[in-house]
């Protein structure tokens, strides 16, 4: 059955009026119901008669993913197991700001990811498929239900970060980032709205003509060469095409590509790395947000000794880049960067 979560506001206009036969406004109050006021059913939607009502539950659904697992951990941070409608798993993570009182959501864009980075989880499960507007903007619906009903601080910032890589699921992507923008759908600003791909430039050059969000580049290697070692399938795209696509991503004055940095102990944390990192990037405008690595499981890979990465950021901080080390959230409950792989809830 349909699900109109998966409707852009236009899709859902021709709807009403080509299959509902009813005039387009409904389509707007509709809306509102499905974006604004977290309506799970045509039921709930009282300005509708119940003779619409009837007939949309005849012929769609409001379908949110099912909670089947929510953990929380000791930093605050809380992971969601979410159940789609075929019975596929993903997880979606709410990350707290303490200081601003706030929360950021990291989505999933796809059952697993084909990009198969060594040092990635998600990567390890392979691609199973895409998922669609609803399944992605369902993470956000379920987040902020969950918020609202334990008291806790507002989602206001969204990272496309999770299971997947969000730029080989383009069409839905950009339908899920418009709906995002839009005031009278989850109307939250493209300001607000980062998407994490490792560099794919068609993608790139599709993101940046719609303007909907600004791009965070998975990079981990300052080096094509060691970069093909960690990541092969990303490096398929070298890194002077990858470098070319985002000289070219249209940016206003104050705005900066922020580049991803997962250091990884004896691998890429090295003061040479630091510096050949920096030759790499020193003409560009960016920041690099450097990520400790989380160990998990039957990896070969360890996590860098803490000196290592402040001396990292210190080289670039040193040189007259702008660098932050992001403080790993969610470790404890399999959370942070890196660890997701929708795991099933064992009986």
């Amino acid at each position: 059955m349909l699900n109109l979560l998966d409707l852009t506001f236009s899709e859902l206009e021709s709807f009403f009026v080509e299959d509902v036969k009813e005039p387009r406004f409904r389509a707007a109050q509709v809306w509102q119901w499905l974006w604004q006021k977290d309506a799970r059913d045509f039921a709930a939607m009282t300005n509708l008669s119940k003779i619409l009502r009837d007939k949309l539950a005849a012929r769609a659904a409001v379908a949110w993913p099912e909670v089947a697992d929510v953990r929380a951990s000791r930093d605050g941070t809380i992971k969601f197991l979410l159940r789609l409608g075929d019975g596929k798993l993903i997880e979606s993570v709410l990350i707290p700001n303490d200081k601003l009182a706030r929360y950021t959501q990291c989505l999933s864009t796809q059952v697993g990811c084909a990009m198969a980075c060594t040092f990635c989880n998600t990567g390890l499960m392979g691609f199973e498929r895409n998922l669609t507007q609803g399944e992605i903007l369902g993470q956000i619906l379920v987040g902020r239900a969950h918020l609202a009903a334990s008291g806790l601080a507002p989602l206001t910032n969204l990272v496309f970060m999770g299971m997947g890589e969000p730029l080989l699921n383009l069409d839905w992507l950009l339908k899920s980032l418009a709906t995002l923008n839009s005031d009278t759908g989850l109307n939250i600003s493209w300001r607000r709205t980062t998407v994490s791909s490792v560099g794919l430039p068609k993608g790139l050059d599709v993101l940046g003509a719609s303007g909907l969000a600004l791009p965070a580049i998975s990079l981990h290697a300052p080096t094509q060469e060691l970069r093909a070692r960690i990541m092969p399938k990303a490096a398929q795209v070298p890194l002077d095409e990858l470098l070319a696509a985002l000289d070219r991503y249209p940016m206003k004055p104050r705005e900066r590509i922020t580049f991803e940095y997962l250091l990884l102990r004896g691998i890429n944390d090295s003061p040479a790395h630091a510096r050949q990192l920096h030759k790499l990037l020193c003409n560009r405008r960016c920041k690099v947000n450097l990520i400790a690595y989380n160990a998990t499981e039957d990896s070969p890979y360890q996590a860098p000794d803490p000196d290592a990465v402040l001396a990292f950021e210190k080289i670039l901080w040193d040189k007259g880049m702008t660098a932050t080390i992001r403080r790993s959230m969610g470790t404890d409950i399999k959370a942070a960067c890196g660890q997701l792989k929708a795991e099933r809830v064992r009986g």
